[in-house]
């Protein structure tokens, strides 16, 4: 894999946000995408360039436009696209589209997507990998009738959850036979809207229990045939259809073996050698049970970087990049236990990040000072001036 030099965000708000200001902190030249409605959004003004994507379509429809995205990237010579979480991120046909072009996604390959991306095909991979999983259908048909056996077979109360993207888009709780038709309905709608695909599957829903995400960053040096070296990067817990990141609590010889059953499905599905992705659980009552496979970077990052003092955008970068060295130089060791680090609070997720670079006189920029465990790393690759000068200079 070529060196990167300058990365397209297709996305938008803070996870582009994120992404820029990692990118920037590499000395990468950076180009930002917005929609009609986003003309004066943030994401756009911190990037080196901006430019109109999906001319006279929806918000929406517009960051979904992957002939568009590809269309910029090439006219504007970008090296790789980092697509964030959420629109396409998850989406193989981008993955392909991006590969076609020439251009580098900071992401898995469209194949291993279409297995893991859709959670119903990871079921399968983790039900071979040995993985204890939740009763559930495969997608579900346009028959409602045939939709009603399935859904009785597994017995309700149940969740409807779209099988590809995530967030909570198209997931909805089914306590009786009657709520079927209706939420199923509103559920494709959603998922449509958000992933442009509107398969949805049933799940059996457990009451009370906790949604315990594994973050695995994967060795690009790993060559066929050898054993499997990822870092575990760390777990968030949370309660279900939550999105506010808590301490897991656990003993260590329950999370060790947790953390080795979200590396299977990774390893079978050839997820680990190339990227980093999100693998989470679902525990209750000491259990734990698979749910699906994020491959992309997670919303609870955060969460994961204060803990390892890892700054997972750019050990994106440099995995994608191929660096022979990304794990051991993009994760240091622990500086922090996740039994001893600030849990948060229910209703008050964490809402700063630290940077992982000092400021540099080429892109002046208001961050605070690095931690130790991560600075390190970071020397390994000195930072390069911009290729052009910017119009604003960006203050994280």
């Amino acid at each position: 894999m070529k060196e990167i030099k300058s990365i397209l965000v297709a996305n938008r708000s803070e996870i582009a946000i994120r992404v820029l200001r990692g990118a920037s902190e590499l000395g990468l030249r950076t180009v930002a995408i917005f929609s009609n409605e986003d003309r004066f959004a943030l994401h756009r003004f911190k990037a080196d360039e901006s430019y109109l994507v999906g001319a006279g379509k929806k918000p929406l429809q517009a960051y979904l436009d992957i002939d568009d995205i590809i269309r910029i990237a090439k006219e504007n010579d970008v090296d790789a696209i980092h697509p964030g979480y959420g629109f396409l991120s998850e989406n193989p046909e981008f993955a392909d589209a991006c590969a076609k072009a020439g251009i580098a996604f900071i992401g898995p390959k469209g194949a291993v997507m279409r297995t893991l991306g859709n959670k119903v095909a990871a079921r399968e991979v983790a039900i071979k990998a040995g993985v204890p999983v939740v009763p559930a259908t495969g997608a579900l048909p346009g028959d409602i009738e045939e939709v009603k056996r399935m859904a009785a077979e597994i017995g309700y109360p149940l969740m409807l959850k779209a099988s590809w993207g995530g967030g909570g888009r198209g997931m909805r709780a089914i306590e009786t036979e009657a709520d079927l038709a209706p939420m199923i309905d509103v559920a494709r709608r959603e998922a449509a809207a958000a992933f442009g695909n509107d398969e949805v599957y049933l799940e059996k829903l457990i009451r009370r229990a906790r949604h315990v995400e594994v973050q695995v960053l994967g060795d690009p040096a790993r060559q066929p045939g050898a054993p499997v070296r990822a870092r575990l990067l760390g777990a968030a817990a949370q309660p279900e259809g939550s999105n506010v990141p808590r301490r897991p609590t656990m003993d260590e010889t329950k999370r060790t073996e947790l953390c080795e059953s979200a590396l299977r499905p990774g390893a079978r599905s050839k997820l680990l050698p190339r990227r980093h992705g999100g693998i989470p659980l679902r525990r209750r009552h000491g259990q734990f049970y698979f749910i699906e496979v994020n491959p992309r970077i997670q919303v609870e990052h955060t969460v994961t970087e204060e803990v390892t003092g890892v700054d997972i955008v750019k050990a994106q970068i440099r995995v994608t990049e191929g660096s022979a060295s990304a794990l051991t130089t993009c994760c240091p060791a622990r500086t922090r236990s996740p039994s001893t680090a600030t849990p948060c609070s229910a209703g008050s997720p964490p809402k700063t990040r630290r940077t992982t670079s000092p400021p540099t006189t080429a892109r002046s920029r208001c961050i605070a000072p690095p931690p130790a465990a991560a600075s390190a790393w970071m020397r390994a690759r000195p930072i390069r001036a911009p290729s052009s000068p910017r119009t604003t200079t960006p203050c994280w």
